[in-house]
């Protein structure tokens, strides 16, 4: 019982020390010897590392308005029509 004890308040504690780096923000680099990459084919400039981290707008599209926001029943289709032969 008292491992137990000590183990999580070790625990607790190395993840109290580790916290404060999760929210760490400073200017990213490329390591020495290293090099960002190439600028794009066809491109006359080279962007930097917040640029090529970040995501474009078709990799996470926000939505404006939600067809639906609540459980509703559906009206009649007509053009729900079922698959011919």
């Amino acid at each position: 019982m008292r491992a137990s004890r000590t183990a999580v308040l070790l625990f607790a504690g190395l993840s109290l020390l580790a916290l404060p780096g999760c929210g760490n923000r400073r200017v990213l680099k490329p390591l020495a010897g290293h090099t960002l990459p190439r600028e794009p084919y066809g491109s006359s400039y080279r962007p930097n590392a917040d640029q090529l981290l970040k995501q474009p707008v078709e990799a996470k599209p926000e939505r404006t308005v939600d067809a639906r926001v609540r459980s509703e029943e559906r009206a009649d289709d007509p053009f729900d029509l079922p698959p011919e032969h």
